[in-house]
């Protein structure tokens, strides 16, 4: 692609190929710290992605004279793991009419639900050239669709204008309200959900349980072993493999350090659980990310990823705290449920079609759903919180 301003797209199988400075430099206030140079080349340096792992890399950029204005992470996938978007029922009917739905396109921070830029850019026009350019993607290919998972807003209604079909997703998020203490957050919640958490909370103390917060800055390759042996294990309790791979998360605190903060539950002196914070202080949002125990207790879970990370909310004064994809069990914890979007381009216009009307039955779904889990807030107020 080109024009008078030299404008053209390239793919990139290896971020390396970009300095981390020229990334980063594209990133608005709404990136965050998954979209960072930083942490996308240490999934690819370290395997995680690429490979034979089903994601292949294709990084979408745009140049303007051999300088790079604008970006998206793009990958080849030949499934739909690690997506927390689920299409499995589309790829199944895709195939049934004799059509090859992988590899497909995905623009999404692998194993990562959280909603972020997605479409680097400065300038509206140079966003549309991507778009473009993702759509050129798909025909001169033949690859059957591109979807790109938790845009922000503002992206997902620029998407929409371009012919993507939009998809509704329900989150838990935590709100701060200026709380000082945790005291003070369940005094903003019903008597039954103050009760329910001062109960696990208890439990859990009788057990003569303490934990132990790890600044990214300060942790040790120790912490980060034990930190991989508790992840690794949840993943073996359901009978399953981790994505991501120890030698990934050593990578990822010593490129970015600021970002990452554990919690380290401690049994006399013993370490027996953990849980993953990533922090990001300009945006003032904590994602919750990856816990797992060596031992089962009763509560230790909502204890070490909820109601700890919660009061590192409060004492860092984070307004939101983000914990993962999925869980009603959360909104008896806090949180409270939180809607985004994602945008898919079908390229088959009849498959298309039936995925719109698919769509709008979801959503419709989808919105009954918010209001029926908004008339169990777990907050004394019904106040809609931003």
């Amino acid at each position: 692609m080109s024009g008078v301003n030299k404008l053209h797209i390239e793919i990139l199988d290896r971020l390396s190929d970009v300095s981390a400075a020229e990334w980063n430099a594209l990133h608005g206030p709404d990136a965050g710290p998954f979209l960072k140079h930083e942490f996308l080349s240490a999934l690819e340096e370290t395997g995680c992605v690429g490979g034979t792992t089903g994601w292949q890399v294709a990084h979408l950029v745009l140049k303007r004279d051999e300088q790079l204005v604008g970006a998206m992470p793009l990958y080849l996938k030949q499934h739909s793991y690690g997506e927390f978007v689920f299409d499995w029922s589309w790829a199944q009917a895709y195939e049934q009419q004799g059509l090859n739905y992988y590899p497909k396109v995905l623009c999404a921070i692998p194993f990562t639900p959280v909603q972020g830029s997605r479409i680097l850019c400065k300038s509206e026009s140079d966003q549309n050239a991507l778009i473009g350019g993702l759509k050129s993607l798909l025909s001169e290919n033949g690859l059957s669709s591109a979807h790109i998972l938790f845009p922000m807003a503002t992206e997902a209604e620029q998407l929409k204008a371009q012919g993507f079909l939009l998809r509704d997703s329900v989150q838990f998020h935590w709100h701060n309200q200026d709380f000082q203490s945790f005291e003070q957050f369940l005094s903003a919640l019903t008597m039954k959900r103050r009760k329910n958490i001062r109960r696990e909370r208890e439990q859990v103390a009788r057990e003569a349980i303490s934990f132990r917060h790890v600044p990214g800055k300060e942790s040790t390759d120790q912490d980060w072993e034990f930190f991989f042996d508790c992840y690794q294990n949840t993943y073996l309790e359901h009978h399953s493999s981790p994505y991501l791979s120890e030698a990934f998360f050593k990578l990822w605190v010593k490129r970015s350090p600021e970002n990452l903060h554990l919690i380290i539950a401690q049994r006399n002196g013993v370490s027996i659980a953990s849980s993953l914070l990533v922090v990001d202080k300009q945006s003032s949002k904590a994602y919750g990310r990856y816990w797992g125990a060596l031992e089962h207790i009763p509560c230790l879970h909502f204890e070490t990823a909820y109601y700890q990370a919660i009061e590192y909310c409060i004492t860092q004064g984070i307004q939101t705290f983000e914990g993962g994809a999925q869980g009603e069990h959360k909104m008896a914890r806090g949180f409270l449920p939180t809607t985004i979007q994602s945008a898919h381009f079908i390229q088959d216009p009849r498959f298309s079609k039936a995925v719109a009307h698919f769509l709008e039955r979801e959503h419709q779904g989808i919105g009954a759903y918010v209001d029926e889990l908004a008339e169990h807030s777990p907050l004394k107020s019904t106040k809609v919180l931003p």
